[in-house]
């Protein structure tokens, strides 16, 4: 499906991919919630399932120019202005998280885990407006070399599929891939993994979804009818997994997909009372900080919550959606490559 049949049916590309932000809006939410509703151990607790990675010291300084900011008054870090610089944000949704729990519901081993969601949120200076770009995971790339936390590096990789960065190198390997392909510096990451994403929809007790098309797809153990569903973990990391059951079994139909569920649950969670029911708002609490892995900038509530706080302007009707322009590869019909020179240009306007 090219880019320009995805805004084909009134929009609805446009709509569901809306839900782009929503994946860092929900991780968001779920910190701003916890600020004033943890204390103790609780806290503690729950600060310790975020997994970070120092993406900074394993790049250096191989990488973009980060932005010029303006420097923030002076004061004490209590007090301290929150800030309104532009910010970039990788976002991974993938099953890097190995062992029994991933494994059940699908999920790679250590050697086999792959980014199956992969967006670049561009949050504008000021932060009332962003701009998010899906980077389809079929997209051949130059894979750059990348630092191994065991020592040395990867060798290039010409043609390589895009989600192998993560396979190939973690965190960092995906950072420094999308920096290489964009030139545009990622200022955070954040990674969700799949039995969190499950045991996230089951805390909320599950999620409700309205599907345009009947889902037949095996290979997700996905069924169902066109109409309107409430699905329970396993079902909506099968929806957000599927793509043979849906459209030409391309990436760009699983994104759809994905970026409606997410819209979905995060109104789901808007709409429930988390606050009122302490138990419920440490299920959910929990299950949104053990899915996360982020760099160290963002590895604590304390992070998470003032970046939340940053954004509290930031509005839906202010965030424009896209997907990475692509066309299909010349040398293999099961792959695409950037579209040139429109994916330039779009890379270009996030700088």
């Amino acid at each position: 499906m090219t880019r320009h049949e995805e805004h084909g049916e009134a929009g609805r590309g446009v709509g569901r991919r809306s839900g782009a932000l929503r994946i860092v809006g929900l991780t968001l939410a779920g910190a701003l919630v916890l600020g004033t509703a943890t204390v103790g151990w609780v806290y503690w607790h729950l600060n310790h399932n975020i997994r970070g990675v120092d993406i900074n010291s394993a790049l250096g300084d191989d990488r973009p120019a980060p932005p010029r900011t303006t420097p923030s008054p002076a004061g004490s870090a209590s007090a301290a202005p929150l800030p309104t610089g532009s910010l970039n944000i990788l976002v991974l949704g993938s099953d890097s998280r190995s062992g029994k729990a991933d494994k059940e519901l699908g999920g790679g081993d250590s050697s086999g885990a792959r980014s199956d969601t992969a967006m670049v949120v561009h949050i504008d200076a000021g932060r009332t407006s962003a701009t998010v770009v899906s980077i389809p995971r079929d997209t051949l790339v130059t894979r750059p070399s990348c630092p191994l936390a065991s020592g040395g590096s990867t060798a290039v990789a010409y043609n390589a599929m895009f989600n192998t960065a993560y396979e190939t190198g973690g965190p960092v390997c995906a950072v420094k891939t999308v920096e290489s392909i964009t030139n545009v510096r990622m200022d955070h990451y954040i990674g969700i993994d799949f039995s969190g994403f499950a045991k996230l929809v089951d805390a909320l007790g599950g999620v409700d979804v309205t599907t345009t098309q009947d889902i037949d797809d095996d290979m997700s153990h996905l069924h169902l009818k066109s109409g309107h569903h409430h699905l329970d973990g396993k079902q909506a990391l099968a929806l957000a997994r599927t793509r043979h059951g849906i459209g030409d079994g391309s990436d760009l139909g699983r994104i759809g997909l994905q970026q409606m569920l997410v819209k979905d649950l995060l109104g789901q969670m808007a709409g429930t009372r988390l606050l009122t029911d302490p138990a419920k708002l440490y299920r959910v609490a929990a299950a949104v900080t053990a899915s996360l892995t982020t760099d160290t900038g963002l590895d604590s509530l304390p992070e998470l919550i003032r970046l939340g706080q940053s954004l509290n302007g930031l509005t839906s009707d202010q965030v424009r959606t896209v997907t990475m322009p692509v066309v299909t590869a010349p040398w293999d019909p099961n792959r695409v490559i950037a579209k040139q020179p429109a994916a330039s240009e779009l890379w270009a306007s996030l700088r």
